[in-house]
């Protein structure tokens, strides 16, 4: 009776254990934007980085028309090519292993309705507050947030004027993927700069708000 129990005991523990490697490789596979980007894994980092820039600056090269028509045209070669080498395979074995996608063919691709309306919930949720926002601005409840938003755009237009979109794209990409481990190394320092110059900015704008006419300083308090 002890030795069937302390059986099951060993068993119970062993499938405890066995779960929490499974869910703990489930966690290890699915990594989030942020770990790429800091480079968690650098074999799936470089590997997403690389097919991101070269469909950047495939886009860059060609029309997005003839960019996506070879993606999908060498996904096909390649899919129809291995389908072709396995019926091969099967024909000179003599086997009966079916379909070589055929585990992914039962895979459940459909959208529950549950996640597209959380996910349409989440998108309408930002677009109305991006909406608010833009309200304020272009309004001027804040006159010094519209100012800020002026500045910004003027500047963009000379950056539109050098660059065009995709090659922003493509420098944004570059960034995404090598400024997170530069700060990562160097954050004691950056965080002091940056913390210098939001206070200069700051005071900057206080100085500015200080010197509008009363009216317009109301304007925020109401």
């Amino acid at each position: 009776m002890a030795d069937s129990m302390t059986q099951s005991a060993q068993i119970s523990s062993s499938q405890e254990l066995a779960d929490g490697q499974n869910s703990v490789a489930a966690k290890d596979s699915k990594m989030s934007v942020k770990d790429l980007v800091h480079w968690r894994d650098p074999k799936k980092s470089g590997v997403v980085f690389g097919l991101s820039l070269l469909t950047l600056l495939s886009l860059a090269a060609f029309s997005v028309i003839s960019v996506v028509s070879y993606l999908l045209l060498a996904l096909l070669c390649v899919t129809i090519s291995f389908r072709i080498y396995k019926a091969v395979v099967q024909a000179v074995q003599k086997s009966d292993d079916g379909h070589p996608f055929k585990a992914l063919m039962e895979k459940d691709v459909s959208v529950p309705p549950e996640t597209f309306r959380k996910h349409v919930d989440a998108s309408l949720t930002h677009i109305n507050r991006l909406l608010k926002q833009l309200r304020k601005l272009f309004l001027v409840e804040d006159l010094i947030d519209s100012l800020k938003l002026a500045v910004v755009m003027w500047l963009l237009t000379y950056v539109g004027a050098v660059f065009n979109g995709i090659t922003i794209l493509i420098l944004a990409d570059i960034l995404l993927f090598a400024v997170p481990p530069f700060y990562e190394k160097n954050k004691t320092q950056i965080d002091h700069y940056m913390e210098i110059a939001r206070t200069q900015v700051n005071t900057t704008m206080a100085k500015l708000q200080e010197k509008l006419p009363g009216a317009i300083k109301r304007t925020k308090a109401e």
